[in-house]
């Protein structure tokens, strides 16, 4: 597929999620990490604007001069911006004023596309579209965000749950102990962070060929697994308490049954269905539980040829860290994913939400351990 047709593709997507949302919706923050849709919008075409037709289309005229502050999200290099809590402060610009930059910046893009054949350029949009698919991932789980803690819950859209998986196989995978090497080694894209090929000693190791479930997870509520300490780690037990959490995001006790908040509202608890939306701690104690643990990303990598992954970002016991020889590019887009290898686990895989051809056995995305509003579940290894 020619780039600039890609581009087209990709861009559009992004409008299209949006089409079933209401104007009122556009610039909701309902908590500082969930940003706007109309943020989303504006920031993915700011990236397109400012380090692609700024310095490299002649004579390029910006669509507004205070979009750099608006909108640029962790960039220090590229200028001063507002805080992150204060994204939804902004009534103005309105959602129309956001959609004619899109239209503007576009139009520029597709025209600078059309013969285009310069790799830096190219290799700056393929990273600018792969930049846009992990919003558009989080446009899905910040608009859910937004709808499950409305007190009405609304329906995103009818045939949108994105909840309701099973799996779909059984049993285990033994990886024997050994030297295996991890990185990528494709000659796609890849984020700097999945570079510098290298290899680890792994022991003997059994993982399942299945993720948890809403059942097995309601046996671990309901055996007393938030009010037992001694699962917990000292970090998730303090935030389990100053939380008071006794059940996953998005889980609502109604009547003595359990349901949960989807994308086409508010349905009983599916027992058979894929856990999601629970976080490294919650993690953690259910594998405590279990008398099993949670694998390394690299047990993770090795083993993940052998079963079907995908539907959940996957949380693994590796803090996110930089492999051997990792460098940063100059410059801002060195601030992409170098700068957060602190105070953050690994998940491994991709989920529901994830825009298709945006995962690799390799990809290692990033939270907080507390984090739990992106699709994530757990696979044991016993």
């Amino acid at each position: 597929m020619h780039l600039s047709l890609k581009y087209k593709e990709i861009r559009e997507q992004s409008v299209a999620f949006c089409s079933h949302l209401h104007i009122e919706d556009y610039a909701i923050q309902v908590v500082q990490f969930a940003s706007p849709p109309k943020w989303h919008l504006a920031h993915t075409t700011w990236f397109f604007e400012t380090f692609i037709l700024k310095p490299y289309l002649k004579d390029y005229t910006v669509f507004n001069p205070d979009y750099n502050f608006l909108f640029n999200s962790y960039y220090n290099n590229a200028g001063d911006r507002i805080l992150q809590a204060n994204r939804g402060n902004m009534s103005r610009p309105t959602t129309a004023e956001i959609l004619e930059y899109r239209t503007y910046v576009d139009t520029k893009m597709l025209n600078f596309l059309e013969h285009q054949t310069d790799k830096t350029i190219i290799d700056l949009v393929i990273l600018g579209l792969n930049h846009e698919q992990q919003h558009q991932e989080l446009l899905v789980t910040d608009v859910k965000y937004m709808f499950g803690h409305n007190p009405i819950f609304p329906v995103y859209h009818s045939d949108y749950n994105l909840v309701k998986d099973h799996n779909s196989t059984t049993g285990s995978i033994h990886v024997k102990a050994g030297i295996y090497t991890v990185g990528y080694q494709g000659n796609g894209f890849c984020y700097d962070n999945e570079l510098g090929v290298h290899q680890v000693y792994l022991n003997d190791f059994e993982i399942l060929n299945t993720l948890v479930t809403n059942g097995d997870y309601i046996d671990f509520i309901e055996s007393g697994g938030y009010t037992d300490f001694n699962l917990w780690l000292d970090d998730g037990w303090s935030w389990v308490n100053a939380n008071k959490i006794a059940a996953p995001l998005y889980w609502h006790n109604i009547d003595k049954e359990w349901h949960y908040y989807t994308l086409s509202g508010l349905q009983k608890v599916d027992h058979d269905a894929i856990l999601t939306h629970i976080n490294y701690y919650e993690a953690n104690a259910f594998a405590e539980w279990k008398d099993m643990r949670l694998p390394t990303e690299f047990e993770w990598e090795v083993a993940a040829q052998h079963f079907r992954w995908g539907k959940r970002w996957e949380w693994t016991n590796s803090a996110y860290l930089p492999y051997p020889n990792f460098v940063k590019e100059h410059g801002a887009l060195g601030e992409y994913n170098g700068k957060f290898m602190s105070n953050k686990m690994v998940l491994r895989g991709a989920s529901v939400a994830t825009s298709n051809h945006h995962s690799r056995s390799t990809y290692r995305n990033f939270f907080n351990p507390s984090e739990s509003w992106q699709f994530t579940g757990l696979r044991l290894v016993k």
